[in-house]
Formats: structure tokens, C-alpha cells, sequence
């Protein structure tokens, strides 16, 4: 079984073999299928983050220790 992998380079998205243009401004939530993309911790979720872009993550992270 491979492995498939998901990156953002720019403004376009790549997973796999195949690539779209970027929904989000940031890459973060960034759809595949049923999941959202997390920049952070480069892995998928299952709901949406609350946070608007990687900075603002960035920033909770840092006042509160864990997001």
C-alpha cells in the first residue's frame, strides 16, 4: 500500500499524482475529501480549526502552551 502525499507549493495543491489550485489563502483547512489539512502538524483533521491562518494558530499556541 502507498503512501499518498499531500503538499502546498505556492498556489497549487499536490496529492499523490494530482494537483488543484489552493481553496484557502494559507493552506490551512485546506480540503480533502472528508478531512482539512493542518500546516501545523502537517497531518489531517477532522473538523476545521478554529483559527483563520497559521499565525493566528502560531500565536494561541504560544500564549497557552498547546493547541
Amino acid at each position: 500500500m502507498a503512501i499518498i502525499r499531500f503538499s502546498i507549493l505556492g498556489e497549487v495543491v499536490h496529492f499523490g499524482a494530482r494537483k488543484r489550485q489552493k481553496i484557502t489563502h494559507c493552506g490551512c483547512n485546506e480540503p480533502y475529501k472528508d478531512r482539512y489539512w493542518c500546516p501545523r502538524k502537517k497531518w489531517f483533521n477532522k473538523e476545521p480549526c478554529p483559527f483563520l491562518c497559521l499565525r493566528e494558530c502560531e500565536n494561541y499556541q504560544a500564549m497557552c502552551g498547546s493547541v
